[in-house]
């Protein structure tokens, strides 16, 4: 028994030992890897540091070697701007001026007015200029490529999307500058006695929904974003985004000079984006703004002296043996009948709204609950990366459910993705259900929104396969929204867009939406042109309904301005109405092949789309050729037949940022590829680990 017990006592203390040795061993090893730590933490620490822009004005670049770079090419712009009637011609001058002591290569993605027809490129080396053309798209490509290599400097200037191009300029000489000339026109926009033009200098970075591709391109393209299986082209139209002081104090800025003949008096020119210098020589107008900051769309507004707003008006051009004219027709209709609604609010809650997008739309939102009748039925959808409806379906406009509205309204903040899709969907099912069964009332959706999405391709697809008989209405938000998308939205919505640039003036631009959407003032609308010889192609073919205040716009080729022009149409409770011009009244006119073509191509572009089949590329790109446009199938391409760079120097390739737009938060910056301080807070956190671990060990043995 003695025996026995002594062994027992023994064994207890033999364990004991051994739990000692092990807690040494813990210790002794948590020691040695904060050390290891530190000794790893120390340079990433280090490398974090030196690559954090130092100073304003620096922006610090990743090169493919992973050399830091600072900033090589300043750009600067001009837009010189030219309006007649119901066109404007714009030559935007770009300036890449290389700083650096090395060959450069610039390239710059930038946003055009939705509606751009870009007709021209010139580039301009020392005192030589290169007049570029107009080349199958794959071509221009290759030949931009063959003059790069060959170290000649060239311009290559691409469409992403109707609103968005890519432009590149190889072979820029260290101290030197090259320019790029783009001409293009778009029409002016004309709603309720106002005439608009907008000029977009920076885009939002837009949301890429679907994911990535598992083959990346290596060549054209580099942006922050990767292709992804909804838009493939994502690295192609997500160029860096910074802060303004994060580029040279002379880059991102612009000249605008503007001359306006609308063919009318006119009362007042105002712009409630940025402040004007304006002159009035008779009924042209000249209007000049000197150094913006790219940061946001210019916008212009003239409107004609009381009781002189234009309720007709035709141009003609004649172009290469072949009649174009243009006409404008807006319908004299004094009061409307107003039918009860069903009417769904969507507002945007992602990221990109952050800041004053989301004040705005906020305020939208509400105005737009003002409107509303108690005979009216309403919801509201609000949606980032989920989408939330405050009723399960729309319910009626009582003071108590107006009251509960406003709340949720007011309470709204910004964050997450853009998933727009199931927001739609469930914004166009509610509102047909609600409808059904309803009697006479008017379903409609206003989608308040910038736009910042890449799929709108989808998006359109989607709205005309699910719209029904509702009509949905965009508001654009924000200093720089995506006009493009709300455009083509309401288009294929049968609605009206309308976009809101001052803070300010909120109610202006809403006031006037909300008026005409109480009831289309004219349906069944009809045009007839003068029966002559030869075929007579008009766009758009269909004419839409039309709302209060909005003219009725339609070019044609194949007609001379002879005999008369009959647009009909009905107005509310059955009467019907009709309006006739003069042809032979017309006006000179100029650029309307353009226009003409411009659409004609819309045209193709659209029914492949409805149709669900690819577009006829062909034709498309022999259009394109003939009126030398850019499209999605063709681009500029201006070479220089002198070699410039050295066969033994090399050029770098830099892409080059646009600005924020005003009002966004920080939150929406996308950088170029630097480094971050992600590594040291890891490491610092597993040294954190570490510690505790040795702290704890420490303090139990000193229990023991």
């Amino acid at each position: 028994m003695m025996l026995s017990t002594g062994l027992l006592k023994l064994t207890p203390t033999r364990t004991d030992s051994q739990r000692r040795r092990a807690r040494r061993f813990a210790e002794g090893v948590s020691l040695w890897l904060a050390v290891l730590l530190m000794l790893f933490v120390h340079p990433l620490y280090a490398e974090a540091d030196q690559r954090q822009p130092d100073s304003a004005g620096v922006l610090h670049f990743v090169d493919a070697t992973g050399r830091w770079q600072q900033p090589a090419i300043v750009l600067d712009s001009e837009f010189d701007i030219e309006v007649s009637g119901l066109l404007a011609e714009t030559k935007l001058s770009r300036r890449f001026r290389n700083t650096s002591d090395d060959w450069r290569e610039g390239v710059f993605v930038f946003p055009l007015p939705e509606k751009a027809s870009v007709y021209g490129l010139t580039m301009t080396v020392g005192e030589r200029t290169i007049v570029g053309e107009v080349q199958p798209k794959a071509e221009a490509r290759k030949t931009y490529e063959n003059a790069r290599s060959a170290g000649q400097s060239a311009a290559n200037v691409e469409q992403q999307r109707p609103n968005l191009f890519t432009a590149r300029v190889a072979n820029i000489p260290p101290g030197e500058t090259i320019g790029v000339e783009l001409q293009y026109q778009q029409p002016v926009h004309y709603h309720a006695g106002q005439f608009e033009l907008r000029v977009p200098t920076t885009l939002m970075p837009r949301y890429m929904p679907g994911q990535p591709l598992a083959e990346q391109p290596r060549e054209w393209h580099g942006g922050w974003a990767l292709p992804s299986t909804q838009v493939p082209d994502a690295d192609a139209i997500s160029p860096f985004t910074v802060q303004a002081d994060e580029v040279a104090a002379t880059s991102h800025r612009a000249d605008i000079r503007m001359t306006i003949d609308a063919g009318l008096p006119l009362a007042r020119v105002t712009s409630p984006s940025h402040p004007l210098q304006t002159s009035f020589d008779g009924q042209a107008v000249q209007v000049q703004s000197e150094q913006i900051l790219m940061d946001r769309d210019f916008v212009m507004r003239w409107q004609p002296l009381a009781g002189r707003e234009p309720t007709a008006a035709v141009f003609h051009q004649r172009w290469r043996e072949d009649d174009y004219l243009l006409t404008m027709i807006v319908p004299g209709v004094n009061e409307a009948q107003v039918l009860p609604r069903d009417l769904v609010f969507v507002i945007d809650t992602s990221g990109s709204m952050a800041g004053e997008s989301i004040r705005q739309a906020r305020s939208a939102l509400q105005q737009g609950l003002a409107t509303l009748t108690p005979d009216d039925r309403f919801n509201v959808i609000r949606f980032n990366s989920q989408t939330h409806a405050l009723f399960m379906q729309p319910e009626a406009a009582t003071a108590n459910n107006l009251a509960r509205a406003r709340r949720y309204v007011a309470n709204l903040q910004a964050d997450g993705g853009t998933e727009m899709a199931p927001a739609l969907e469930r914004a166009l099912a509610s509102s047909a259900s609600a409808g059904e069964n309803a009697g006479e009332r008017v379903r409609q959706v206003v989608f308040i929104t910038d736009g910042a999405v890449g799929n709108e391709a989808a998006l359109f697809a989607q709205i005309r396969q699910q719209l029904g008989s509702q009509r949905l209405f965009t508001v654009g938000i924000g200093s720089a929204p995506n006009m493009h998308f709300m455009r083509e939205a309401a288009r294929w919505g049968r609605g009206l867009y309308t976009a809101i640039q001052d803070p300010a003036d909120v109610s202006g631009p809403l006031q006037r939406l909300f008026s005409a959407m109480e009831a289309p003032v004219l349906t069944d609308v009809r045009v007839q042109w003068p029966e002559q010889s030869g075929k007579v192609e008009r766009f758009p073919a269909r004419t839409g309904d039309l709302f209060r205040g909005e003219p009725l716009i339609q070019v044609v080729r194949g007609t001379a301005p002879s005999g008369v022009v009959k647009v009909s149409g009905q107005l509310p409770g059955g009467r019907r109405w009709v309006q006739s011009l003069d042809a032979q009244q017309a006006a000179p006119g100029r650029g309307l092949n353009r226009q003409w073509a411009r659409q004609k191509i819309d045209h193709l572009l659209d029914s492949a789309r409805v149709e669900g089949s690819e577009p006829n590329k062909a034709r498309v790109t022999e259009l394109a050729v003939e009126h030398s446009l850019m499209s999605p199938y063709t681009s500029f391409v201006a070479v220089d037949d002198e070699p410039a760079r050295p066969s033994g120097e090399t050029a770098e390739t830099e892409h080059l940022p646009t600005l924020l737009p005003a009002g966004a938060q920080d939150g929406m910056l996308r950088y170029p590829q630097t480094a971050t301080l992600a590594p040291l807070f890891s490491a610092l956190g597993l040294i954190g680990l570490m510690f505790t671990l040795a702290f704890g060990l420490l303090r139990r043995r000193a229990t023991s």
